[in-house]
């Protein structure tokens, strides 16, 4: 493995301000970030939920393969502007993939999903054998 650096100049902030790919302004609404994430445990289930607003529920890809729960997205948009003298394209792109290792106790069989409000939510229900057993009461004889 080798570590490449990137900024050996004095001033890199000052650098990368005055040489960004959107120095003419071409690109200043390009967005590249990875959902927010909260999981939660219950007893009977594990929650997921992603933070990813503006899609529709047809935009993510969902898989489990191995114990393993990836999710993707990509989302793309085309806008073109047209006056006398010119004419501007823009394009944009937004993708990201998290991937989940599950535990042995989840039921992947029953697995739910549900987008609302800009939530992408999973239900990972427990397994029979991983849900806590209710305590006994054991009499004392004579």
């Amino acid at each position: 493995m080798s570590i490449i650096r990137k900024n050996n100049v004095v001033f890199p902030s000052l650098m990368n301000d005055i040489f960004k790919p959107d120095w003419f302004g071409g690109l200043e609404n390009h967005t590249s970030y990875v959902p927010a994430v909260n999981i939660m445990e219950n007893e009977t289930d594990f929650q997921l939920e992603l933070f990813v607003p503006g899609r529709k529920r047809e935009d993510f890809n969902v898989e489990i393969d191995e114990q393993v729960l990836t999710i993707s997205s990509e989302l793309s948009q085309e806008n073109k502007t047209e006056n006398n003298n010119y004419s501007r394209k823009e394009y944009s792109y937004e993708s990201f993939k998290r991937a989940f290792t599950l535990p042995e106790s989840v039921d992947e069989d029953a697995i739910k999903a549900s987008y609302k409000d800009g939530v992408l939510k999973f239900v990972l229900p427990k397994k029979e054998e991983a849900l806590p057993k209710p305590k006994r009461l054991i009499e004392i004889g004579q």
